[in-house]
């Protein structure tokens, strides 16, 4: 018998969710071949096996999670492949399906359990498995009344095993409620019940431990952004013959962010405990919408690189993010943030710091409006609102608007950030 177990993830990662099992009960598995996809609080890393063999069972469902070591799967080397499934795997079928797939799933199973040899642990449905956690009970101690030895849950709801904390009993916990809309005894309307993804839920918990640990302001600027939308018309087209990338604004604004972080250091530090730690580099994040939710992967020595090596990585890293593929190093550190909500349509907005970083620069809509050119004309302008958010705490307000003020005048005059170091 041969143990899948969940790997180190990562220094900062200890559990994870089960969200893709990559094979299937009686698939033979050959070693370093990818089993199953696990759900991290930042990514989605794939486990592989150490061995080769065939899997016989499966012990961790989708939507389950796993702690570091903690054995998911089990591996039999003196097996033939392609047996039926012993351990069903619910592959995310719809929540009106569910019973019907447990009911053909259970049907198979009790007809193949006899071909597979026995691994130690008792055979169980997926249903039995999950009582009998809720109910604190060891299945080893549950006795079977099929004929086939499954444990089915009215065995474990009969079995005489102790109850936890000291006899006292455990209430059970609700049927979780199918997603899709639906009746609910809490509204007197129909609503729909969608489970956070792990993701979801540990962006909107370092989200609000942010509002809660720092003094976050935030001050507003506008720029005019003639001078940079002029000088990308006229050097679009050599540049992309030249780099294989357009020219965006993102490296515009990252280098201008890069420039006044120098000016201002203290926008690229961070607390920890009773110091200020000033960082001597500039690794940028550049917040990307995933499908999972906001990811910030990291620009890193945007300091060293020139305005084609920015928006290469930018590209690339945003393509990643969409498709899921960053991996655990391009999500970390950083020292500065960049948002760009103006892609969604926002026109202005507060953005929230990227703990521990006391800095986040909110880019908007790029939106045409009359300004006073002087006392007595007027002209339309493409205008940009602009958004710093910072960290009170070390970062007081002069240097804040110093801050904001020198990325202004920078993108107003775009060709001295080619002089800028």
């Amino acid at each position: 018998m041969i143990e899948i177990k969940v790997p180190e993830l990562a220094e900062s990662i200890t559990e994870g969710t089960i969200s893709n099992w990559l094979i299937k009960v009686g698939d033979r598995v050959n070693k370093g071949e990818s089993v199953v996809e696990l759900e991290t609080d930042k990514v989605n890393v794939e486990v592989n096996a150490d061995y080769a063999g065939v899997l016989t069972q499966l012990l961790k469902q989708p939507g389950d999670t796993v702690e570091v070591g903690d054995v998911i799967a089990i591996l039999e080397e003196n097996v033939d492949a392609s047996t039926p499934a012993a351990e069903p795997v619910n592959q995310q079928a719809p929540a009106s399906s569910v019973s019907v797939v447990q009911q053909e799933t259970d049907s198979a199973n009790n007809q193949s359990l006899h071909r597979f040899p026995s691994t130690g642990q008792p055979v169980a449905s997926p249903a039995a498995r999950k009582l009998a956690r809720e109910m604190g009970i060891d299945l080893n101690e549950v006795r079977s009344t099929d004929p086939l030895g499954r444990i089915r849950p009215h065995d474990v709801k009969g079995s005489t095993a102790p109850t936890p904390a000291a006899e006292v009993p455990k209430l059970e916990k609700p049927a979780p409620k199918p997603a899709g809309i639906q009746a609910d005894a809490e509204f007197t309307k129909p609503v729909e019940r969608l489970k956070m993804s792990r993701r979801r839920q540990t962006i909107a918990k370092r989200l609000v431990e942010v509002q809660h640990t720092a003094a976050m302001l935030t001050t507003f600027n506008e720029v005019d952004m003639s001078a940079v939308m002029k000088l990308r018309t006229k050097r679009k087209d050599a540049f992309f013959e030249k780099h294989g990338v357009r020219l965006g604004f993102m490296s515009f604004f990252t280098k201008a962010v890069v420039a006044a972080l120098k000016k201002y250091p203290l926008l690229n530090a961070e607390i920890q405990d009773d110091e200020i730690i000033l960082k001597k580099f500039y690794d940028i994040g550049i917040a990307v919408a995933a499908p999972e939710g906001l990811v910030v992967p990291v620009v890193r020595d945007a300091n060293q690189k020139s305005f084609a090596e920015i928006e290469g990585e930018i590209n690339q890293l945003g393509k990643k993010a969409r498709d899921n593929n960053l991996t655990l190093k391009e999500l970390q550190g950083g020292t500065f943030t960049i948002t760009n909500g103006g892609v969604f349509g926002s026109l202005m907005s507060t953005p929230i710091l990227n703990s521990p970083q006391v800095g986040i620069l909110g880019m908007h809509k790029i939106q045409t409006r009359p300004i006073a050119i002087d006392e007595e004309r007027m002209e339309n302008r493409p205008m940009m609102y602009i958004a710093l958010s910072y960290d009170h705490r070390i970062v007081d307000g002069k240097e804040a608007v110093g801050f904001l003020v020198t990325v202004k005048e920078l993108l107003e005059d775009p060709e001295s950030l080619l002089l800028e170091g």
